[in-house]
């Protein structure tokens, strides 16, 4: 059983500039069968967006995606992890701050992510979460 958030992060976590136009990341997810990128300005951390985030923040605001900037829509973070940081402090913080996935950062930097999907898999592998997590995308 793992015990570290590098042995069941995604490491090399897609990034994606503040400036970029919602269709644009929104391929980009789509092409990497990924829900979720961080937004940064080089090695800065300034948020984090979902599939979700982009239909319920972006889509349904109206507007153009193709003009409307990724760094408009993304949710502040609000709390990271280090890579040797336990998994059990992960669960924790997602609990206290409410959210799905964290940022690892190492040195200044985010080398990774991990989401509630991550854990679920690591400490229940028979749970409903897990197996669902554990199943291949469907697009």
């Amino acid at each position: 059983m793992a015990t570290k958030i590098r042995e069941i992060m995604t490491g090399s976590p897609t990034s994606v500039s503040p400036e970029l136009d919602l269709v644009t990341v929104a391929r980009a997810m789509r092409d990497e069968d990924i829900g979720a990128v961080l937004v940064a300005d080089g090695d800065d951390l300034k948020g984090v967006v979902t599939d979700r985030d982009l239909v319920v923040r972006g889509l349904a605001a109206g507007g153009d995606p193709a003009e409307a900037k990724i760094g408009g829509i993304a949710s502040r973070v609000t709390a990271t992890i280090g890579p040797d940081d336990s998994v059990d402090k992960a669960a924790q913080i997602m609990r206290e701050r409410s959210v799905r996935r964290l940022p690892v950062m190492e040195d200044g930097r985010p080398v990774g992510i991990v989401s509630i999907g991550d854990l679920a898999m690591e400490e229940d592998s028979t749970s409903a979460l897990a197996d669902i997590s554990a199943a291949r995308g469907n697009i």
